[in-house]
């Protein structure tokens, strides 16, 4: 694989979590960081993810960072 093209796709990614993460945040939302901190504490720590945390992290935040990656792709086309 083309080494560019991986580092191009990566900055992307990289770029989309840091905004994903900064949104989840403004919107008072847990990110894999506060799950993984509060099961590290207590394995109890599900109960306090409510569904729209759910959907944040199994969903929503899987599909941004798809998309971005899929950007990264479509700019690394472009650009070579």
């Amino acid at each position: 694989m083309n080494v560019i093209r991986i580092y191009i796709i990566g900055i992307f990614v990289l770029v989309g979590a840091l905004l994903a993460n900064l949104f989840a945040a403004k919107i008072q939302l847990k990110s894999w960081y506060d799950l993984l901190q509060g099961l590290a504490k207590e394995l109890s720590f599900w109960s306090q993810l409510g569904v729209k945390d759910f959907l944040w992290l199994f969903l929503i935040y899987p599909f941004l960072l798809g998309l971005s990656a899929y950007l990264g792709n479509l700019i690394h086309q472009k650009l070579f």
